[in-house]
């Protein structure tokens, strides 16, 4: 233990404690920009810079430990008006035009120069707007980037994809997509986590409420709505609900009070999912297809991007049925509009996901018939649904928690999971033990597959189905994902069914969810989605009755000709840009 003084508060930490991390033990916050804890400890931004007694220069608290003895001081006349000097350094290069931006209210620049009582800043505002593509899914403003590099650090620590790079020199530094290429030719997965971890409103999601708002206007149109399950988990958040009150209910009334005129839960195309990919996967162990390597799963865009850029070779692996979003979409332009009477072409299909990838995965087309299309209309993240809800005005105190409207109301509990890490797996266990066997296991008897803390590598599993073992893994994050292939391929591990997300901790922590700086929520959520799963009234995808509605009146059964056309796909139908590392 080494003992310090910090702001004359006596305290003993850990040997190799940071100073930042020895004054958060002892009560006293010190602001920041750009750390972010064993990801970017760089001391690039300055603003956590403290005072030590004997020492002329000004230490960074990010990056320098405490030596016994030391004495501190976070808020010294000479701190403070270093700090203060280097925040209106910082806000001489970047758009503050706070009205407009995204991250208003939920800035970290923004909060440091409130508490700094900055009413002013006397430097001349010089700042370099870039051109980008206003149609991709991730938007960069490089007016309001802070040069902290959580955005390279991320990518290349966490993600492995090294999108981002620096780029020039002294004062003309900046952030740009890496070796000199537009977002759109790089090999971008879109999972969003620079979004996330960037402290200011350089990087956001395209924004699409407007396009929600012309469908909902439009007297001709017929508006879906479906709410991803890991949306329930956040979505409170930024509204000041707690997790019991923000139910998945009242976001249903919410977007009916806005106008929707059909709200459902992904849920039940979940469910529909794992009908569609628990037979495609008991299938191929069968037949023997996967003795060489693993089926994987196909939920999550950012993954199957990551997959088609990185290991083109491996495609063929991917479970070929649509993600639960698709399914969705394919479902409500077909089997719904045929119900209600309408075209496909009428109806306009929205998706609340937590997710920017979704975004990009929603171009994905749909044929059936005379219809060709989209199967998916307009993407909304978790953030565009509550700036949605203020620009309505709406008062989250008084929305009440409706069911979804009928026809494909019920979902599982094993489909509520899906917005964790692992429990698409789990999901898909449960399902197959009861298609080989014909009896339920017990619904947690697969409860191995779930990670036990946030950033875990990945999870393994040896599961016993009558005579068959099942060996399972379960990956979130790319740069895990990319170690655990790395491992498949070298021959080091054999498994027969991967479960991989793009997001660490799963959906839960997607790059469209609340930003909370410097926290990571992805576990506490997903306890949230397991929490619900327990105390669900159906635990099964195989016993929704509603999808086993579907498949009498529409699809027949699992994988039959009709299921393979609407709800499965053909991965090699569009390309990524190639790893160019």
């Amino acid at each position: 233990m080494v003992n310090v003084i910090i702001d004359n508060i006596k305290i003993s930490v850990p040997e190799g404690t940071t100073i930042m991390e020895a004054a958060k033990m002892a009560g006293i916050p010190i602001p920041k920009l750009c750390y972010l804890k064993g990801i970017n400890e760089i001391g690039a931004c300055r603003v956590c810079v403290v005072e030590v007694v004997g020492k002329y220069r000004l230490l960074t608290s990010c990056n320098n430990c405490v030596e016994e003895g030391m004495e501190v001081k976070t808020n010294s006349p000479k701190v403070r008006l270093s700090r203060k000097r280097t925040v209106q350094l910082i806000l001489s290069e970047h758009n503050c035009e706070c009205a407009v931006c995204a991250r208003s209210r939920n800035c970290t620049l923004q909060t440091v120069a409130n508490d700094l009582n900055m009413i002013d800043h006397p430097f001349k505002s010089e700042y370099k707007k870039e051109p980008w593509n206003k149609k991709f899914p991730l938007i960069r403003d490089s007016a309001k980037c802070i040069k902290c590099m959580r955005c390279i650090q991320i990518c290349d620590k966490v993600q492995g994809l090294h999108i981002w790079d620096v780029e020039s020199t002294g004062s003309r530094t900046t952030v740009h997509v890496s070796k000199q290429r537009k977002i759109e030719e790089s090999d971008c997965a879109l999972c969003g986590q620079c979004i996330t971890h960037c402290p200011v409103g350089a990087l956001r999601e395209r924004d699409d409420t407007d396009r929600v708002w012309a469908a909902i206007d439009n007297q001709e149109t017929i508006t879906v709505a479906q709410v991803a399950p890991a949306v329930r988990t956040a979505w409170g958040e930024a509204l000041g609900l707690s997790p019991e009150e923000a139910t998945v209910g009242k976001i249903m009334d919410a977007l009916k009070r806005m106008g929707v005129d059909y709200v459902f839960d992904t849920t039940f195309s979940a469910d529909l999912t794992i009908m569609e990919e628990g037979n495609e996967f008991l299938q191929r162990l069968g037949s023997g297809q996967l003795n060489a390597r693993p089926m994987f799963t196909s939920c999550c865009p950012g993954w199957i991007r990551f997959i088609k850029s990185q290991y083109p070779h491996l495609v063929p692996q991917l479970s070929t049925a649509k993600s639960p979003q698709q399914m969705f979409g394919a479902v409500m332009k077909t089997y719904f509009a045929q119900s209600i009477g309408v075209s496909p072409e009428k109806i306009h299909t929205i998706s609340i996901m937590p997710c920017i990838a979704k975004k990009g995965e929603r171009k994905m087309e749909l044929f059936d018939g005379e219809y060709a299309g989209c199967d998916v209309d307009t993407v909304l993240t978790t953030r565009e649904l509550n700036r949605m809800m203020r620009s309505a005005h709406l008062d989250p105190k008084v929305l009440k928690d409706i069911p979804c409207d009928e026809l494909m109301r019920e979902g599982s509990g094993a489909g509520v999971i899906f917005g964790a890490t692992g429990g698409v797996m789990e999901a898909a266990l449960r399902s197959a033990y009861y298609l080989v066997t014909g009896t339920n296991p017990d619904a947690d008897a697969f409860s191995i597959v779930r990670s036990q803390k946030f950033g875990q590598e990945h999870v393994e599993a040896e599961v016993t189905i009558k005579d068959t073992t099942v060996r399972a893994a379960v990956v979130s994050g790319l740069g895990n994902a990319r170690k655990l292939i790395d491992a498949i391929e070298r021959g080091e591990v054999h498994y027969d069914f991967v479960e991989v997300m793009a997001c660490p901790g799963g959906c839960v922590g997607g790059g469209g969810q609340p930003i909370h700086d410097g926290e990571e929520l992805a576990f506490e959520r997903g306890k949230n989605l397991y929490f619900l799963d327990k105390n669900a009234k159906i635990r099964f995808s195989h016993e929704n009755q509603d999808v086993l509605k579907l498949y009498e009146k529409f699809f027949e059964k699992p994988l039959s000709h009709k299921a393979h056309a609407l709800l499965h796909t053909d991965h090699n139908a569009w390309d990524m840009p190639k790893n160019t590392h």
